[in-house]
C-alpha cells in the first residue's frame, strides 16, 4: 500500500517544472540528454533552470554524441574515402545536436570582431542574424575539424570523437564555473554548476579521455579542454563581463577541435 499523508490521502511525489517526479532516477541524464541533444527525452520547458543538477552528466551525452559521428566516420570511410566520411561525421556531430554548440560559436565570433562596449557585443550576440566574423569561425572549425579527422586513421577518428565530445562539454562545465554570468537573463545566468558535481564530471572526463586514448594523450587531450575552456573565459570576463549562453557552446565547438588538433599531433609525431 501506499504511503498516506497526514490527511489519510495517498502521499505522491512533489514535481519539478516539467510536471515529473522530482529526483527520480536517471532523470539528471535525461535532462542533459534532452537539453544537449535533439532527442526529446524530455520537454525542453524548464530545462535550463534545472540544468545545473544535469552537469553530472554531460560527459556521458558527450561520449554518445561523439560515438555516434565517430561511428559514421568509421563505417563510411571503406564506401566514400575519409575525406567524405569525415564531413559526414561532421553532419551527425552538428545534426545531433541541433547546431547548438555552433550557434554559440558564431555568435561570440560577431560579438568579437564588433566595435563598441560590452552591451553593444551583447546586443550583436543576441542577435540571431550571422555576421561575416560569425560565418568565418564556423568555415575554420569545419575545415579543422574535418582536416584532422580526415588524417587520422579510421579506429583513431572515432576515438578523436569520443574523446573530443567528451572533453567538450566538460570544458563548458569549468567555464561556467570561472566566470560570472554577463546578462541577468539567459542559459548563462540559469546554468549555474556546483563545486560536487564538477568534480564527478572532471574525474569521469580524466578516466574516460585516458581509458580511450591512453595517459599521455589522454591527458593532454583534457589539457586541451582546460585551455580553451581559460582562454575563453578571460575573453568572456574581459569582453563581455561573464559568461552567456553562447560562451558555453563555442566553449565546446573548440574544445572539440582542440582535443582533435592535439590527438593528430600526437600521431603523427
Amino acid at each position: 500500500h501506499p504511503p498516506l499523508d497526514a490527511d489519510g490521502t495517498p502521499h505522491r511525489r512533489p514535481l519539478d517544472a516539467d510536471g515529473a517526479p522530482d529526483g527520480r532516477p536517471l532523470d539528471g541524464a535525461a535532462l542533459a540528454l534532452t537539453f544537449l541533444t535533439v532527442i526529446p527525452i524530455r520537454p525542453r520547458r524548464g530545462v535550463a533552470a534545472d540544468l545545473g543538477r544535469a552537469a553530472v552528466w554531460f560527459p556521458a551525452v558527450g561520449a554518445l554524441v561523439g560515438l555516434l559521428a565517430g561511428a559514421v566516420r568509421t563505417c563510411s570511410a571503406a564506401l566514400f574515402g575519409p575525406a567524405v566520411a569525415s564531413v559526414l561525421a561532421l553532419v551527425v556531430l552538428v545534426a545531433v545536436t541541433g547546431a547548438l554548440h555552433q550557434d554559440g560559436l558564431a555568435d561570440c565570433a560577431d560579438g568579437l570582431g564588433v566595435r563598441g562596449d560590452r552591451k553593444r557585443r551583447l546586443a550583436v550576440m543576441r542577435d540571431s542574424a550571422i555576421g561575416a566574423f560569425g560565418t568565418l569561425a564556423l568555415l575554420g572549425w569545419a575545415l579543422l575539424l574535418v582536416g584532422a579527422l580526415a588524417t587520422l586513421s579510421d579506429h583513431a577518428a572515432l576515438r578523436a570523437l569520443v574523446t573530443a565530445a567528451i572533453v567538450g562539454r566538460w570544458a563548458a562545465l569549468v567555464h561556467a564555473t570561472a566566470t560570472a554570468t554577463a546578462r541577468a537573463d539567459g542559459l548563462g545566468a540559469s546554468f549555474t554548476v556546483a563545486r560536487a558535481p564538477l568534480i564527478v564530471a572532471s574525474a569521469a572526463t580524466i578516466v574516460a579521455a585516458v581509458l580511450i586514448d591512453g595517459p599521455v594523450d589522454g591527458l593532454a587531450s583534457v589539457a586541451a579542454g582546460a585551455a580553451v575552456a581559460g582562454i575563453a573565459s578571460a575573453w568572456a570576463r574581459r569582453a563581455l563581463g561573464g559568461r552567456t549562453g553562447d560562451t558555453l557552446g563555442a566553449t565546446v565547438a573548440l574544445a572539440e577541435v582542440a582535443v582533435c588538433l592535439t590527438l593528430l599531433a600526437f600521431a603523427t609525431t
